[in-house]
């Protein structure tokens, strides 16, 4: 009875730990060294599992008025569009490049009341880098070169607006194939909305469903 009594006490004490966890700015998250643990808190702007066959889990993304960031989770814990959370994880790099916050477990993601959408803001294709990592993106431009097949990981589209090339990539876990949309064509005028991402030398933008990807207007 008293180990139980005081396994309840340690757990009680860990709960309100991260109930009163010190919540900073996504922006603030960023700025920290490798393995620094931080309590951020935004709103989903990539839903759980989206990414999947990219990144090889069932994370998602999420944004304040500050930033964006990728939170990796084993668990599809199904956050969806404009979910308001609080997640307490660990800063570090995917291996691949990209800033990514890594709750211990499912336990260190709080929903919290309400929704809050995020508009994409607009950027040059040539602007996309380590600035725009984890945002949600608006790029315009024309694609350069034929769509590439690089399944299972996804689909691969470079396009350009005169300020430089980017790469589009689609994970196929998104259930988007370019090849099925009649514009997407070399030559082709695209916009595209996407989470602002980094693999190895690339940055690029990640759609999210279909109707993320546009014929752009003249």
């Amino acid at each position: 009875m008293r180990k139980l009594h005081a396994l309840l006490i340690v757990l009680a004490l860990a709960v309100a730990a991260r109930a009163n966890a010190a919540v900073i700015s996504i922006a603030d998250a960023r700025s920290q060294p490798p393995g620094t643990i931080v309590t951020v808190e935004g709103s989903v702007t990539v839903p759980s599992g989206d990414f999947a066959s990219s990144t090889f889990d069932q994370g998602f993304a999420i944004e304040d008025a500050t930033g964006g960031i990728y939170v990796s989770t084993i668990d599809n814990l199904n956050l969806n569009f404009h979910r308001r959370v609080r997640v307490t994880g660990a800063v570090g790099d995917n291996g691949v490049g990209l800033l990514i916050l890594t709750p211990a477990s499912s336990a260190g993601v709080t929903k919290l009341p309400g929704a809050s959408a995020i508009d994409p803001l607009p950027f040059a294709t040539g602007d996309i880098g380590e600035a725009t990592e984890g945002l949600l993106v608006e790029v315009t431009g024309t694609i350069t070169q034929p769509i590439i097949n690089d399944l299972p990981y996804g689909y691969q589209v470079f396009i350009d607006d005169g300020s430089g090339e980017m790469q589009i990539f689609i994970c196929a876990s998104t259930g988007i194939n370019p090849f099925m949309i009649p514009f997407m064509k070399k030559g082709a005028r695209i916009t595209v909305v996407g989470s602002s991402g980094q693999f190895l030398e690339h940055y690029e933008a990640l759609p999210r469903h279909r109707g993320d990807i546009h014929r752009a207007h003249p």
